[in-house]
């Protein structure tokens, strides 16, 4: 029941590289940035970069590719925005998939927020909604393994590379995270995690904002 995944090699990596345990702790789309400001955590894994969240936070070396994609089953067809007109559609919610799905969706969507990605996929999944808003992360596992729904991405919403997320003022730890994953990059580990988590190999151009 140990926890696995793309931003757990990650982690689990740099944890290595400056030899102490790792401790991974659950956050929400809520309290996380509070979390880091409150020094509750020491990094955040897979934080998109925004102008308001540099206001607070610093920003290490960009990881892993994301972008948030809407997705839906095959016999579902929508080819944009426009398409949300009237749609249920899970996210999870105070994420970046919920800032971009509230500025693109046209009134007359029905946005369900939920607070974890569990619940929006199981909302998707038990058919409580007709999409779901998600990172590429997410969404690869669940195109993956759901064959009778036949899910698939529709659009893409935003891109953005996930970094991993520090507070201010921290130069010495931005310098070892990034290091990492420079190694990472360059040994190959990272293309690695890539094909095993996302399904696809890693273009060093997708980590560029």
């Amino acid at each position: 029941m140990s926890l696995k995944g793309y931003d757990m090699d990650v982690a689990q990596y740099i944890a290595d590289t400056l030899k102490v345990k790792l401790n991974p702790v659950a956050v929400t789309g809520q309290n996380r940035i509070p979390y880091l400001n409150d020094k509750r955590v020491d990094i955040l894994m897979s934080v998109g970069y925004s102008k308001e969240r540099e206001q607070v936070i610093d920003f290490a070396a960009a990881y892993a590719p994301y972008y948030i994609a809407v997705i839906g089953p095959a016999a579902l067809t929508v080819k944009g925005k426009e398409d949300l007109a009237d749609k249920s559609i899970a996210v999870n919610r105070g994420t970046l998939e919920d800032t971009s799905l509230t500025e693109a969706a046209p009134a007359s969507a029905d946005i369900k927020r939920f607070d974890n990605y569990n619940s929006v996929i199981q909302a998707f999944i038990s058919g409580q909604t007709q999409l779901m808003v998600v990172g590429n992360d997410v969404g690869a596992q669940v195109l993956a393994k759901q064959d009778a729904l036949k899910p698939e991405q529709k659009f893409q919403l935003l891109t953005s590379p996930s970094h991993i997320g520090l507070n201010k003022n921290e130069d010495g730890l931005k310098k070892a995270v990034n290091d990492a994953v420079a190694k990472m990059l360059a040994d190959g580990k990272l293309d690695e995690s890539s094909k095993a988590w996302l399904k696809t190999p890693l273009n060093p151009e997708n980590l560029k904002d």
